[in-house]
């Protein structure tokens, strides 16, 4: 395992990656809001990391069921885009929710800032223990 880079570390960059990936698809349906027979987007990803993470496989010993297994293949858990056909909200089918979209938008903003910002102290703070036995 690279000490510099933990599990959990890997897990916030993938979080970013599909935030990332969230953020396009929502600008897409807005952007298709008005657009006859357009059906909307969603990205899934939270449920398949949640799959990838209970699968049974040969680990490390987990003391505690929050620990996060460091043998976790996050390789194996994409994020799916998945298209809305079931719904119709107007005449025209299209089932772009305006509403939902800038919620889901708000939300997902929050959530890539506060990752962000958890994963920039995690890597400053190696930066500066790097710096400081540099030092010594």
């Amino acid at each position: 395992m690279d000490l510099l880079v933990t599990p959990l570390m890997n897990m916030m960059e993938k979080k970013l990656d599909v935030s990332a990936l969230r953020q396009k698809v929502i600008a897409n349906n807005v952007a298709n809001v008005d657009t006859p027979g357009f059906k909307a987007s969603h990205v899934e990803f939270e449920d398949i990391l949640q799959q990838a993470m209970n699968k049974d496989n040969l680990s490390l010993h987990k003391t505690d069921p929050r620990h996060i297994d460091p043998s976790l293949n996050l390789q194996s858990a994409q994020a799916r885009v998945v298209i809305d056909n079931t719904t119709t909200l107007r005449n025209d089918g299209n089932n772009v929710d305006i509403d939902k979209e800038m919620s889901d938008l708000a939300k997902n903003g929050i959530d890539y800032q506060a990752i962000s910002q958890i994963l920039g102290q995690k890597y400053s703070g190696k930066i500066k223990l790097i710096t400081d036995l540099g030092k010594a």
